[in-house]
């Protein structure tokens, strides 16, 4: 079996920033003028492209809703924005929050850092629960 862990708080925001964005680009998109006095005109090409300037802006938010962990009995796969990688739990040092830190953290055995942006601060008990869990796991994958 395996755990999920993805950021709740940040993932929530995010879906509904670019949903707002999309609403708001969209209605500006259709109500800008078609001409005006001083000769300003707006054409359909210019709506769609200010349109679609707010899909890219709602992407780019959705974006930041990919991290996720996955963690099993063999290893950890952490994705964050970009990229997933997998680090075998003896390559794993410790999980961690540091007080203060945006979000959670893996440390490897060779003393290198990895961010865990599935896990935000923000989230508060979950994000504690979650890196309990995780460390429980590692503990169990070193054995008694």
């Amino acid at each position: 079996m395996s755990d999920d862990i993805q950021a709740r708080r940040l993932t929530l925001v995010c879906r509904w920033t670019a949903a707002g964005v999309l609403l708001v680009f969209g209605t500006i998109a259709g109500l800008l003028p078609a001409g005006s006095a001083d000769g300003l005109r707006f054409g359909l090409v210019d709506q769609l492209l200010f349109f679609g300037l707010g899909v890219a802006l709602a992407l780019a938010l959705l974006a930041l809703t990919r991290p996720r962990i996955r963690a099993d009995q063999t290893g950890i796969w952490v994705r964050n924005v970009f990229a997933e990688r997998f680090f075998p739990w003896p390559v794993v040092a410790a999980v961690h929050l540091p007080s203060g830190a945006p979000w959670a953290q893996l440390e490897l055995q060779d003393d290198q850092t990895v961010g865990l942006l599935a896990i935000q601060a923000g989230d508060g008990l979950l994000a504690r629960r979650n890196v309990e869990r995780l460390q429980a796991r590692l503990d169990a994958a070193r054995g008694p």
